[in-house]
């Protein structure tokens, strides 16, 4: 008991300490994201301040350079400077003076590739003055009524969705860790069934030899034959027993089989050793219906299905079998009138160890659960089911082409 709670001790730990070390590497990244945002606007607005101040002491030229030489090194000083930046240089009528780092023909000087960059503007305006708004506050040039619009550099962009990376990482390794616990956990519950399995029919079987040499001294002491053939009887259903658990602690054989006479087989038998106050009702269709089986197993999943709902009606009630057919599956549905199972643990009642009885293990379930999915790579699910009205079970297995 002290070795599970300091288990459990350690594993909260382990979660507590991850969840501090990712959160403090998500604000660490968001910290960083901010201070390289506001160096980007803290340059554009040193290069925004360059290029008013050239522009003012244009008229104090005198080296006889043209007013496009002018305009092209007053540009040069903002668009050089601003690297990767994408941004768009307005005039008061939202005419575009200049524009970099938009599209890939940005920085080419080709005419066609000038053409497709101007196109390309034309079409997405409003678009992206709208985006680099909401990205960063535009840069009024009072004195030359311009306006600069600039955006979040592609690095900056990636660095924004780091985060989001960061996350999916660790999502992906949580879930790798989570399906290795479970695949470890599922193996060692593998191989406790087996140990379980193998043990109980060893148990089973030591005794099982002495009744039947008991069986034919007492036929060879003139008892009542009637007593020896209960007695057999109960000794053959001994034996059904133990092969079931050799059976599960290994890889069943499955055989061509008639799931009809299989279902009909053992219900004639539950029927007759159960209270005479449930009501056994049995639909099947007439012609076999063929699928791979291993019969012994199939008798206990079925034999399992049919005493919880026994349980469930408290010994009496109403519980019928019904056989039908798809175009892939046959479907056996145990039906009964008993209390019902609430939604929320349609899947936890085939878990080991569940139970809703005062006395019970819980494996009736989950050893159909096993049974039906692991060795017939079937399906068994609760079908339906309603408080104080009774439950359905489905058992689907493949049918044989």
């Amino acid at each position: 008991m002290a070795q599970t709670i300091n288990r459990n001790i350690t594993r909260w730990i382990a979660i507590v300490a991850s969840f501090i070390i990712i959160s403090l590497i998500l604000w660490n990244t968001y910290v960083f994201f901010q201070y390289f945002k506001s160096e980007e606007n803290a340059k554009m607005k040193i290069w925004t301040n360059a290029y008013v101040e050239f522009s003012n002491d244009i008229n104090s030229i005198t080296d006889g350079s043209s007013d496009l030489e002018i305009n092209e090194v007053a540009e040069k000083i903002v668009i050089d400077s601003t690297l990767t930046t994408p941004l768009l240089l307005l005039d008061s009528n939202k005419n575009i003076i200049s524009s970099r780092n938009i599209t890939k023909y940005s920085n080419s000087n080709k005419p066609e590739d000038i053409k497709r960059d101007s196109t390309f503007l034309a079409e997405n305006f409003e678009e992206l003055v709208a985006k680099f708004s909401s990205e960063n506050e535009p840069v009024i040039l009072e004195n030359l009524n311009q306006t600069l619009y600039y955006g979040n550099s592609p690095l900056l962009n990636k660095l924004k969705y780091y985060p989001l990376a960061l996350l999916l990482i660790i999502f992906l390794f949580a879930a790798v860790a989570y399906f290795f616990y479970k695949s470890s956990k599922t193996a060692d519950q593998n191989k406790l069934w087996t140990g379980m399995a193998k043990e109980t029919a060893h148990q089973i079987g030591t005794p099982l030899s002495s009744l039947v040499g008991w069986t034919e001294i007492l036929r060879s002491e003139q008892v009542n034959p009637d007593y020896l053939v209960e007695i057999e009887k109960d000794i053959s259903r001994l034996q059904t027993i133990t092969d079931r658990f050799s059976k599960i602690g290994s890889i069943p054989k499955l055989e061509k089989s008639d799931i009809v006479k299989e279902t009909l087989d053992s219900y004639e038998y539950l029927k007759a050793r159960s209270s005479k106050l449930i009501d056994f009702e049995i639909s099947a269709p007439d012609e076999a219906i063929m699928v791979d089986l291993n019969q012994q197993l199939y008798s206990w999943t079925i034999e399992n299905l049919v005493k919880n709902a026994i349980d469930a009606m408290k010994g009496k009630g109403q519980l019928k079998i019904a056989i039908t057919t798809d175009e892939k599956c046959v479907n056996i549905q145990v039906s009964d009138t008993g209390k019902g199972i609430t939604k929320q643990n349609f899947n936890t009642i085939f878990q080991p160890g569940y139970t809703s009885k005062k006395r019970g293990w819980g494996l009736g379930l989950s050893l159909a659960k096993r049974i039906i999915e692991d060795y017939h790579n079937g399906k068994i699910k609760v079908l339906h089911s309603e408080i104080d009205k009774g439950t359905t079970m489905q058992i689907s297995l493949k049918l044989l082409s």
